[in-house]
């Protein structure tokens, strides 16, 4: 199963999936969450409600896209936790991805042994930002581009007659 991040529903709407453009990659989240093979979590939803655009509505009528965190995310929160305070990250860097959806997604998809979908680019150096990628090859939970997401399982977007 694949967890998607914020940003691939937040800049897919923005940029190159927009509702009202590519109709059918918002078809196609909705037939995969529908399989079982794409969700995201609360925190995740509850960025996407901090909008007020036609994606907050789009995302609203879909509440159970966003599952809760449950008790065996706990141990992969504490670890994450500790890995983030230990490394090489700034105070304010660390104090951010704490209280971000990045580190509970990293710890859901770690728990459930699921794979994480995010536009972040891995950054192992940076010390002002923990990044996505960075944290789950830390943790050993994979990750992927959306664009290699729909890849793997052969998405195909077509034009109508």
């Amino acid at each position: 199963m694949y967890v998607l991040d914020a940003n691939i529903f937040i800049q897919s709407n923005r940029a190159h999936y927009g509702l009202d453009f590519v109709p059918a990659f918002w078809d196609w989240l909705d037939q995969a969450f529908g399989t079982g093979l794409v969700c995201s979590i609360k925190k995740v939803g509850g960025e996407i409600a901090a909008g007020k655009d036609d994606l907050t509505t789009w995302a609203a009528s879909r509440q159970h896209f966003f599952r809760p965190m449950d008790a065996g995310c706990a141990s992969n929160l504490t670890q994450l936790a500790t890995w983030a305070n230990a490394g090489h990250f700034t105070a304010a860097a660390v104090a951010e991805f704490l209280a971000a959806a990045d580190y509970e997604l990293v710890a859901y998809a770690a728990a459930h042994g699921h794979t994480v979908v995010t536009m972040e680019k891995p950054e192992p150096q940076r010390k002002s930002k923990v990044k996505i990628p960075d944290a789950c090859v830390a943790h050993g939970v994979p990750w992927m581009t959306p664009f290699g997401m729909l890849r793997t399982e052969k998405a195909r977007f077509i034009l109508e007659p």
